[in-house]
């Protein structure tokens, strides 16, 4: 596969922002998936959808709306009825998903060059990421695993959170660098570091 060059490098830089004299209150990280895949079913075919999942990653995504899993080697998460997004370091899920995944129950498409995923996380992410999303970010309406599909302003985001603090982000390649200053500007007040 091509390495796929990130288009956050010319504005990426590395080490400590914001408020000094303090531990970062977040820190903001390029995260690089081997694979980035969005799958579609038809209405019905969802345990269908589920299972293909299961048998490529080892993921078992529980059903329901926001519904995810995630291990060390990838996650996946249902961001809309019958629509699911999987993300991991192996780069052949694109083509044993379709695989997996019959014709007649959905569809499967690679996203990998399409999109880029930055990692939020740290004790103030949340509080972070609620200034750019009018979600509630608490714990109950967002649990460990949960992923939605939002937008700030017209930056249309598929988010997973994969621990209490962190958060993982989905944005089209092409609005990423510009994304990634409006998300350097709202953690600055609290301090972050780039990974």
């Amino acid at each position: 596969m091509v390495e796929c060059v990130s288009p956050l490098e010319p504005v990426y830089r590395n080490g400590r922002h914001g408020r000094a004299g303090t531990q970062p209150g977040a820190t903001l990280e390029d995260v690089r998936p081997g694979s980035i895949i969005q799958l579609a079913c038809w209405p019905g075919h969802f345990p269908v959808l589920r299972d293909a999942v299961k048998a490529v990653t080892k993921l078992d995504l529980p059903a329901g709306p926001g519904a995810g899993a995630f291990a060390e080697e990838g996650r996946a998460f249902s961001f809309a009825p019958n629509r699911v997004l999987v993300a991991g370091d192996a780069e052949d899920w694109p083509a044993r998903l379709a695989a997996a995944l019959p014709s007649e129950s959905g569809t499967v498409t690679d996203l990998s060059h399409g999109r880029t995923v930055i990692a939020v996380a740290g004790p103030k992410a949340a509080w972070v990421l609620a200034k750019l999303y009018a979600i509630d970010f608490s714990e109950t309406p967002f649990p460990v695993g949960r992923g939605i599909a939002t937008a700030h302003h017209d930056v249309f985001t598929q988010m997973q959170r994969t621990a209490e603090n962190r958060f993982e982000l989905y944005v089209f390649r092409s609005f990423a660098r510009s994304f990634w200053r409006t998300l350097c500007d709202a953690a600055e007040e609290v301090g972050y570091e780039v990974l």
